[in-house]
């Protein structure tokens, strides 16, 4: 039996945070919006994410359930991003914020998918045998990586949004946003060619937290949040949650290893 590895016990506590502010505050976490408009019960099915978050983030914490759970959660992660995201992208194929926002619940499904191949009962390997294992790993992987190259094309398309997030201490903000920008773009490509991907996907995770104490919390002390800024903390702590789970994927592989995908 696996047992909990510190960036699981994140995810889960992230996923339990999500749960508990979708209660609170169904429409809080801009991460789960994108239903059409006028579609019916709305509220309700908020509330029901919330609860599917917060049970499975629970489940996660606890070695006879997180095989349950990773299933539940990634199968409600993976139809969301179906259902209520991926349209945006046909709907507007040319705008890049689609592939952005489809890029962070890419993400989050990495992380939940990672969970699920680690902890794949008897029956999920007989019916679902390429989503579990190295195979299943492989296929969360694939969608960490595209999902680092529309963060890092945000950043040169948006660097009129991007640049003014650069904390003021620091010089140069539009070289800081294309510089992260680039890391993406090159942690991306790295993941999926499989060429130091190890330590791609680590500083990669890195990066993403690092907003949250560079950015959002020095926005925060200094009273300044606005509720659009409030949704992009939490967003950014649950990608650095998933984006850890999937670093921990490449444990016992090299850092600088080629050819391991």
């Amino acid at each position: 039996m696996r047992v909990v590895s510190v960036g699981q016990a994140v995810f889960a506590a992230t996923m339990i945070t999500l749960g508990i502010l979708g209660l609170i505050k169904s429409d809080f976490a801009p991460i789960w919006h994108g239903m059409p408009k006028g579609m019916p019960a709305q509220e309700a099915l908020d509330y029901v994410c919330a609860l599917v978050s917060l049970a499975c983030g629970i489940g996660l914490l606890w070695p006879r359930t997180a095989a349950l759970a990773a299933r539940v959660l990634l199968a409600y992660l993976l139809a969301w991003a179906l259902l209520f995201k991926a349209r945006f992208i046909f709907l507007h194929p040319t705008v890049e914020v689609a592939y952005q926002s489809c890029g962070q619940n890419a993400v989050i499904v990495a992380g939940a998918w990672v969970l699920y191949a680690w902890f794949a009962a008897d029956w999920d390997r007989r019916w679902l045998g390429f989503a579990t294992g190295d195979k299943g790993v492989r296929i969360a992987r694939v969608l960490y990586g595209l999902a680092l190259i529309a963060f890092g094309l945000s950043h040169f398309v948006y660097l009129n949004l991007t640049a003014p997030l650069v904390p003021a201490w620091l010089p140069w903000h539009t070289a800081w946003a294309y510089f992260t920008g680039s890391a993406y773009l090159a942690a991306g490509a790295a993941v999926l060619v499989g060429v130091y991907a190890r330590l791609a996907a680590a500083l990669s995770a890195l990066q993403m937290g690092l907003f949250i104490f560079l950015v959002w919390l020095p926005i925060a002390v200094a009273g300044k949040m606005s509720a659009f800024n409030w949704g992009e903390l939490v967003i950014t702590c649950a990608l650095t949650a998933a984006a850890w789970v999937v670093a921990d994927s490449y444990r016992g592989i090299p850092w600088l290893a080629v050819g391991k995908r």
